[in-house]
């Protein structure tokens, strides 16, 4: 059965009974972030957050995504639309001082039990319409205390305002109203703010991006909080709505929002602020106004190394970071697809990230799927294997696989198309990581006229340019051409400019890495080539060994316990699995 821990709750070892704690679903998101909204039973093993709604329990059985469809509660909302004088005074106090906003807005006031003072608090209410029809309800006191519903659907704030042709997002209510106030009305708000800067994981947080009706908008303003958690949310809405379809607003120095900015300095300040929203860079044209907040980030905290890949050795090598994309190279039958799924799920375990992969080769999907599992688990999916994972086990990895992955295939996999399906999932799912694998199983319709390396050298740079403007990672693997085996018997190590097509794989790629076992040896070690390292924060050439179980397809780090791997591998020989720490 599972621990608290692996749902990421921590309990103190002496707790009993009822206590509260911070929540690992919401908490992180929140400017509130150390709130103890989570209500847990320990005895019983059960919580529920007061704030998100999520619950659960050790000893559920029923949280299988196959057979449970997610439901949402629809909460009860009777407006009132006398508001008591302290109510009006407040919103005027904020420039807010229209009444006829507030009506249309709905919003109201009453009685409101809030985990965070633990005792009913007069509220003023904030209802989550959609269709006219109240989804959710934000509960907020004097104090700057906020909760929403109970199980109740999380959407954009002001969704039925949404205009096609430009919609401004805001980080709160009151800045919605705001900019009502300076006449409009097109304005949504994110339902939860902007993520904590210190919390590791985020991107799901922004499923309420994923609607549909956001798709058809021409235009978006963000005109989120001016602070780092600000910056934080304005960069992962850019990259999943698409930094084409965006523009920012920059604030006045002494403001860092909207409703700040109309107390300070009046509605005509709003309409000047939308006017000169700036665009996000073009592609290719750069001046120092486009990226000064970055330049002045390198300045103070310096160049971001890539994160962990989960194993020691290769780390000391190479690192992951978004925006770049990785060749990877090898002999058949040398692990290349294997290792990549290995990091892949590594990232996912380790921070968080979503992946999106598409892998012709690997057919059909549950095959790679199962295979994924495997790696995730440590056992072995197959009927009556000693070391086979346990259905409970099966279940809780099928979860994990589907919030972390994501496959597509379409039907005549071209460039185009993939790089199409790709962005789609960088929207829904706030992917950062995407594979192809191979590139020989794309489809290449190569124009007349143009040779292969013209063609290689296009298609590369689109796959180069998608990770850049979407900030992802982009895993390519390519074999190599044909290579022969030398006096021993074995393959030479291939480089990047071994691959079928093309010098451009080198010239193209910001990290080059190959895959190569020496079978005349012990074939369990793995030895991984980085051969190239555009940038020297992220990594520098060399070679890292890692140690490879034929079981569940797993890698692990070559220390002293691995020095006694024997040289002939046997089915039910499970090798020791990586440990998380270093």
């Amino acid at each position: 059965m599972k621990s608290f821990l692996d749902h990421g709750i921590i309990v103190p070892s002496s707790a009993s009974g009822e206590i509260n704690l911070v929540c690992p679903q919401c908490s992180p998101m929140r400017k509130k972030s150390k709130d103890k909204c989570l209500s847990l039973n320990v005895d019983k093993a059960v919580w529920n957050c007061n704030h998100c709604g999520w619950c659960g329990g050790l000893n559920d059985t029923k949280s299988d995504f196959v057979e449970h469809k997610k439901t949402y509660t629809l909460p009860t909302y009777s407006n009132k639309t006398d508001l008591p004088e302290p109510v009006l005074k407040y919103f005027a106090e904020r420039g807010i001082d229209n009444p006829d906003v507030l009506i249309r807005n709905k919003i109201g006031y009453g009685m409101k039990f809030m985990p965070q003072d633990a005792k009913e608090m007069n509220t003023i209410q904030f209802p989550y319409l959609r269709g006219g029809e109240v989804v959710n309800i934000k509960y907020r006191t004097k104090s700057k205390h906020f909760c929403m519903v109970s199980k109740a659907e999380r959407i954009l704030y002001g969704m039925d305002d949404i205009d096609h042709e430009m919609t401004i997002i805001v980080e709160g209510e009151m800045d919605k109203l705001a900019f009502e106030m300076a006449g409009y009305t097109n304005v949504v708000s994110v339902p939860d703010g902007a993520p904590s800067v210190n919390s590791a994981s985020y991107s799901s947080k922004f499923d309420f991006l994923g609607d549909e009706v956001l798709d058809k908008v021409k235009r978006f303003i963000l005109a989120v909080d001016g602070d780092a958690a600000g910056k934080r949310l304005e960069d992962e809405m850019s990259r999943r709505l698409g930094v084409e379809r965006c523009a920012r607003v920059v604030w006045p120095e002494d403001c860092k929002d909207a409703n700040e900015s109309l107390v300070m300095y009046g509605k005509p300040m709003l309409v000047e602020l939308i006017k000169n929203a700036l665009d996000f860079p073009v592609a290719g044209i750069f001046e120092v106004a486009d990226v000064v907040d970055k330049l002045d980030r390198l300045y103070k905290e310096g160049f971001e190394r890539g994160l962990s890949t989960g194993w020691k050795a290769v780390d000391k090598h190479y690192t992951v970071r978004t925006g770049e994309w990785t060749l990877i190279t090898g002999m058949p039958g040398h692990g290349k697809s294997n290792f990549l799924d290995a990091l892949m799920v590594n990232l996912a375990r380790d921070h968080q990230w979503r992946f999106c992969i598409c892998s012709p080769e690997n057919q059909p999907v549950e095959r790679h799927m199962a295979g994924l599992i495997e790696k995730k688990s440590g056992k072995s999916i197959q009927i009556k294997h000693q070391h086979r994972i346990s259905e409970d086990g099966y279940k809780e990895s099928k979860n994990w696989l589907n919030h972390y992955f994501s496959f597509v295939m379409p039907e005549t996999p071209t460039v185009k198309e993939v790089l199409r399906l790709m962005r789609v999932q960088v929207k829904r799912r706030g992917v950062q990581g995407i594979v192809i694998d191979p590139w020989n199983e794309i489809e290449h319709s190569k124009p007349a006229g143009v040779s292969e390396t013209e063609y290689i050298s296009k298609a590369l740079s689109e796959f180069r340019n998608f990770a850049r403007n979407n900030k992802v990672h982009l895993w390519i693997v390519a074999h190599p051409s044909k290579m022969y085996k030398d006096k021993d018997g074995n393959y030479p190590i291939p480089t990047p400019y071994d691959v079928s097509g093309s010098a451009h794989w080198r010239n193209k790629a910001d990290n080059a890495l190959t895959v190569w076992r020496d079978f005349n040896e012990d074939s369990q070690i793995v030895e991984l080539h980085v051969q190239k390292v555009r940038f020297k924060e992220v990594g520098s050439t060399g070679m890292a060994e890692l140690a490879y179980n034929g079981v569940t397809g797993m890698y692990s780090n070559l220390d002293l316990a691995h020095k006694e791997i024997p040289t002939v591998f046997r089915e039910d020989q499970i090798m020791p699995t990586r440990s998380t720490q270093f």
